[in-house]
C-alpha cells in the first residue's frame, strides 16, 4: 500500500474513534498518527536516496590520458573539446600524459597511473601476456604505411635480404618489433639472422644518425622526421605487412564501471577524425607548435595515418592473434594468448 493511502486509512479510523473517545485520548490517537506518517516518509525519502545512490557511479574527478608524441588523442587534446564533453559525466578535469611508446604507457595502466591508453598493435599482447588487466575498447581502421624499415642514405644495404648480420634497432615488444619480424620474413631471413637492438625512439635516431646501427624500424612522426631531416632511406615500408591499428586499451575494471566515459572518448576521436580527413593541412598547421615538428613533416604524416576510432571487429582480433602467436614462437612472450579474453564489451 502507499505512503498516501496508509495516510488516509489512519485518518478515516481517526474520524470513527473521534465519535466514540473522550478529548484527551483522542489528542493521544493523533499524535500517533502524525508521528508514524513522519517515519514512513522518512524511511521512503532514505530508501529513495539509498536507491539513487547504488545506481548512479560516481565518475573519478580527473580522468587521466595516455598518449604519444603523435598520435590521435593529442589532436583531441590540441582541439580541446574532451573536458567540456565529459563534464555531465562527472569528470572535471583531464590530465594528459606523454610516453615515448606503447609498452611503459601500459606498465603505467596496469600500475593504475592512467586510466585509458592509445598504442599500437603490438604493446597490447606483450601486456596480456604479462598479466595486466587490460581490454581493447576501440581501434582503428588500417594505416599500414606508416612505417618503416630504414637506413641512411649511403648504406649498401639495398633490400631486406642484406641485414642478415646486421643490427637493427627498435623498440622492444613495439609495433615496430613486429614489423620487424614480418619484414624478415618477407625478406627470407630468419630473427636469428639479425642482431636487435632495442631503443626507444629517441634514442634509436641518434643511433642510426651516428652509424651505430644498420638499420631502423619506426613509425610515424620519427620516420617522416628521419626521411626529411635525416635523408633516411625506406627499404622496405609496412604496406602488406601488418595492418599497424591504432587501439585504444583501459583496465577491465575502470571500463566496466565507466562505460559512458568510453563512449564519450570515442564519438570525440570519431568526431575529430572526421574534421582530420576533410582538412590535412590544417590538422599539421595546429600540430605543428605543438610537437615542434615541422609542418611539411606532419602534412606527410597526415597522408599515412588515420585517426579513427572504430569498435573491435573480429579483423581485428584476428590480426592480433598472429601478433600474439608469432611474439610466443620467438619467446617475446612467456606462454600463448587468447586475444578474445581482453575484448571489452559494454554493459
Amino acid at each position: 500500500m502507499r505512503l498516501g493511502q496508509k495516510v488516509s486509512v489512519w485518518w478515516q479510523r481517526i474520524g470513527r474513534l473521534q465519535r466514540s473517545l473522550p478529548v484527551l485520548p483522542m489528542l493521544f490517537v493523533i499524535a500517533l498518527v502524525l508521528t508514524l506518517t513522519t517515519a514512513a516518509c522518512s524511511q521512503t525519502a532514505t530508501t529513495t536516496s539509498a536507491d539513487s545512490t547504488s545506481t548512479a557511479p560516481t565518475a573519478p574527478v580527473v580522468l587521466r590520458i595516455g598518449r604519444q608524441k603523435f598520435d590521435p588523442l593529442t589532436l583531441v587534446r590540441a582541439k580541446g573539446k574532451l573536458e567540456e564533453r565529459l563534464k555531465p559525466l562527472g569528470i572535471t578535469a583531464v590530465e594528459w600524459i606523454e610516453f615515448q611508446s606503447g609498452p611503459p604507457m601500459l606498465e603505467a595502466l596496469n600500475a593504475d597511473s592512467i586510466d585509458i591508453a592509445r598504442t599500437g598493435d603490438a604493446p597490447p599482447v606483450i601486456a596480456q601476456a604479462a598479466g595486466v588487466p587490460l581490454v581493447y575498447v576501440g581501434g582503428s581502421a588500417p594505416k599500414d604505411k606508416s612505417s618503416a624499415v630504414l637506413v641512411k642514405q649511403d648504406s649498401p644495404i639495398q633490400a631486406i635480404a642484406d641485414l642478415r648480420g646486421k643490427k637493427i634497432a627498435f623498440a622492444k615488444s613495439s609495433s615496430a618489433n613486429y614489423l620487424a619480424v614480418k619484414a624478415l620474413e618477407a625478406g627470407g631471413l630468419k630473427w636469428e639472422d639479425i642482431k636487435p637492438v632495442y631503443l626507444s625512439p629517441s634514442d634509436a635516431r641518434s643511433a642510426f644518425e651516428q652509424g651505430n646501427v644498420d638499420a631502423w624500424v619506426i613509425w610515424d612522426p620519427f620516420y617522416a622526421a628521419a626521411q626529411k631531416q635525416a635523408g633516411a632511406r625506406v627499404v622496405r615500408d609496412s604496406a602488406g605487412l601488418v595492418a599497424n591499428r591504432d587501439f585504444y586499451l583501459a583496465t577491465r575494471k575502470f571500463a566496466d564501471k565507466y562505460p559512458d566515459v568510453i563512449k564519450a572518448i570515442g564519438e570525440e576521436v570519431q568526431a575529430v577524425a572526421k574534421w582530420a580527413d576533410a582538412n590535412p593541412s590544417e590538422v599539421a598547421a595546429l600540430l605543428s607548435p605543438l610537437l615542434k615538428i615541422d609542418q611539411p613533416i606532419l602534412e606527410t604524416v597526415n597522408q599515412r595515418r588515420n585517426y579513427g576510432f572504430e569498435a573491435i571487429t573480429p579483423e581485428m582480433i584476428a590480426e592480433q592473434q598472429a601478433i600474439a602467436d608469432t611474439f610466443h614462437t620467438l619467446k617475446l612472450i612467456p606462454k600463448p594468448i587468447d586475444v578474445k579474453n581482453a575484448i571489452w564489451k559494454a554493459v
